[in-house]
């Protein structure tokens, strides 16, 4: 059986870092099918607008969109559907514990393939930034941008 060279495959969660205030990041398996997987390596995700939640003990991404695979037949996925996150016990509880306790939301930040070839879920204990907070953020991307500019010349 020959294996050929894996690509890396890293989706990013831009709008997580902007939004919130990243805490406590965690690596999380994914419960998928088979189509999904296929989709992943090709790169067709999209993670703005999924978050994480706690249903009956078990945690879950919500909204995390993984585009039908094009050469899928009728058992091709749906691409919105909630998909079980694979963490232990200890993590689950912490995280619930967390979330309950100080007001936090658990935010998906990466989406990769990992050297294994299985799907992994960056996920990340996060604390919704003020309007404030998100324009000091712009401000010294700015000045990080400009002093890198000046360096250069």
């Amino acid at each position: 059986m020959s294996h050929k060279p894996q690509q890396n495959i890293s989706i990013k969660n831009r709008k997580a870092s902007f939004n919130y205030e990243l805490i406590e990041r965690f690596v999380a398996g994914l419960k998928l099918v088979g189509t999904e997987i296929k989709s992943i390596r090709n790169g067709k995700v999209n993670l703005t607008d999924a978050y994480c939640t706690l249903i009956r003990g078990e945690m879950y991404v919500i909204n995390l969109h993984i585009a039908e695979y094009e050469l899928g037949t009728v058992n091709n996925h749906i691409a919105k559907r909630d998909r079980k996150l694979l963490l232990n016990k200890k993590e689950i509880e912490k995280l619930d514990k967390k979330v309950k306790e100080s007001g936090l939301t658990i935010v998906p930040t990466k989406l990769f393939v990992n050297d294994r070839g299985l799907a992994k879920l960056e996920i990340a204990l996060a604390r919704g930034k003020k309007t404030y907070d998100k324009r000091e953020t712009l401000k010294s991307k700015d000045a990080k941008r400009d002093i890198d500019r000046a360096m250069k010349f």
